[in-house]
């Protein structure tokens, strides 16, 4: 058969003839060539697609197969032909009626396009008999793989991975959508190119796919037509539900969880930064362990060995539990020696100051115009995950110890909050917190809350804290006022020293007033008792 054609009339009649006689759906997969790939016989209403390989499963190429089939009545392309042409990428799927005598009625061809029209993402083309069809097959297909290939490449990211971004929500559908505009800032911060983002609005939660069948299809469509090669997912997947999304879209899946680990080993400089990082990885990644294919399973015994011995996915979870005994080993050391380096402040006796804030509220640009320091402070979540400390000397010659500490955010993994206890035992020490806020962001009151959650998760919501509303060239004066009289805080702009002053003046007073409340009571005066005359 010749690749311009979509199928010959003798295999259409073959066909049709064969469910005739068999009262069965019955279609072939044809690839490029025009070779018959699989033969499938299926029931009257239906037939299943068995696995198709994934040689050609890369951005921008459709499978490289199309499939062929009979329809026993006269209807057209169903709801699953269309599912089967969006999930398995296929390059068209064509229904062959079964007319009178067994001989082909019409046929309806269906084919992905390279972006939406007119709501739909699939044409449709159809005859009255196979002959009439007049298609280039091989000519359609060449042009709309480059169509996808060249809408795949447009944009600002070339060369960085492309991800669609979903949420899917419960109740509340504006909370889904400030969740997917901080995903989205995690991605980019990530250095991912964002190509979409999706929202579906589900009462209950699909266990097996989290959002239903129907949205996964549109979604394969959309990476394809994108050029998308994954799919992050804002909320934490459990492993099935990840090897199932993946395994129907061939695509790759993380959750919100596997990004911020990701994010958090880009920015990862010091010894200590890496060995919390890593050891939030282990964590997560040691329930999501599995065998992908047989060779994974196969038994190592073999001469010498009693017994079957252990499986490659049970050497492979040792090997991360004795890498995960080793991680807390070293961080164990990473502490006791975080504590010998805070010895000399005890005796010093210097009040300790730690910034705290949601990430990217502008806390490590306070830190170096309060000290002078040259902490890196950059426009993205999490520029800062190692702790730095300097002192700072208030204006009546008195001073403090600050600390720049790693950003907050919600929903912040617990291993990863784990990991980084040996960090936050800074806060632990801390006399006083500054809590900074980014007030020109409009969810300046759920990071708020989300940071007092996190302090709480800690046993820290006791500490005395201050808070600084950063940012303050940004908004307009009535709203850094009204915050400031609510919550007794200071307004500032962490770039205009000229803002200062008064932050400075407050953290004088707030020290003066801690040490004041915890100064030591006085020794009692003994009274000697009179002395006894001889």
């Amino acid at each position: 058969m010749s690749p311009a054609e979509l199928v010959t009339p003798e295999l259409a009649r073959q066909l049709t003839e064969i469910s005739r006689d068999t009262h069965r759906q019955v279609g072939v997969l044809l690839n490029r060539q025009g070779f018959v790939t699989h033969v499938i016989v299926g029931d009257a209403k239906g037939l299943l697609i068995p696995p198709l390989p994934r040689e050609r499963g890369f951005k921008g190429r459709l499978k490289g197969l199309r499939l062929i089939h009979t329809h026993l009545d006269a209807s057209p392309l169903s709801q699953d032909d269309l599912m089967d042409l969006a999930f398995l990428r296929l390059d068209a799927v064509a229904a062959l009626q079964v007319a009178e005598g067994g001989r082909p009625g019409a046929i309806q061809v269906g084919h992905l396009l390279p972006r939406e029209a007119e709501g739909k993402n699939w044409a449709l083309l159809e005859a009255a008999q196979v002959g009439a069809l007049t298609l280039d097959f091989e000519a359609l297909m060449s042009s709309l793989e480059e169509e996808l290939a060249r809408v795949g490449t447009q944009g600002e990211g070339r060369g960085k991975e492309r991800a669609i971004l979903i949420g899917v929500t419960g109740p509340s559908r504006l909370a889904a959508e400030d969740s997917l505009l901080e995903l989205e800032e995690l991605a980019r911060s990530a250095g991912l190119e964002v190509a979409a983002t999706l929202i579906q609005h589900r009462p209950r939660f699909d266990p097996r796919f989290l959002m239903g069948k129907g949205k996964i299809s549109e979604l394969v469509i959309q990476a394809l037509q994108l050029g998308a090669d994954l799919l992050v997912f804002d909320a934490e997947l459990s492993p099935s539900q990840v090897r199932a999304i993946t395994d129907f879209t061939e695509l790759k899946v993380i959750d919100r969880t596997q990004l911020i680990l990701d994010l958090f080993a880009q920015r990862a400089r010091s010894r200590e930064g890496k060995l919390q990082v890593e050891m939030a990885q282990v964590k997560y990644l040691l329930p999501r362990l599995r065998g992908r294919d047989d060779a994974l399973s196969r038994l190592t015994g073999g001469i010498g060995g009693r017994g079957p011995g252990e499986t490659r996915l049970e050497i492979d979870r040792r090997r991360l539990k004795e890498r995960l005994h080793r991680l807390n080993q070293d961080l164990a050391k990473v502490r006791a020696e975080r504590r010998e380096r805070r010895q000399p402040r005890r005796r010093l006796r210097l009040p300790i100051l730690s910034i705290i804030g949601y990430t990217n509220a502008g806390k490590s640009t306070l830190f170096n115009a309060l000290t002078h320091a040259s902490v890196a402070a950059e426009d993205r979540l999490f520029a800062t995950l190692d702790p730095t400390s300097r002192r700072l000397r208030f204006p009546r010659e008195r001073e403090v110890i600050i600390t720049d500490t790693v950003g907050f955010i919600k929903n912040l993994p617990n291993n990863l909050l784990e990991a980084f206890k040996a960090t936050l035992e800074e806060l632990e020490e801390a006399d006083l917190l500054i809590h900074v806020i980014d007030l020109s962001n409009p969810r300046f009151i759920e990071q708020m809350a989300a940071v007092n959650d996190i302090l709480a998760s800690l046993g820290l919501e006791h500490k005395p804290v201050l808070k600084v509303f950063n940012k303050l060239d940004r908004v307009s004066p009535n709203l850094a006022a009204l915050q400031c009289r609510i919550h007794r805080g200071v307004a500032i702009s962490a770039l205009d020293p000229e803002t200062l002053p008064p932050l400075i003046a407050r953290l004088a007073e707030r020290v003066e007033e801690l040490e004041t409340l915890h100064a030591p009571l006085p020794e009692p005066v003994k009274v000697l008792p009179d002395a006894v005359s001889d």
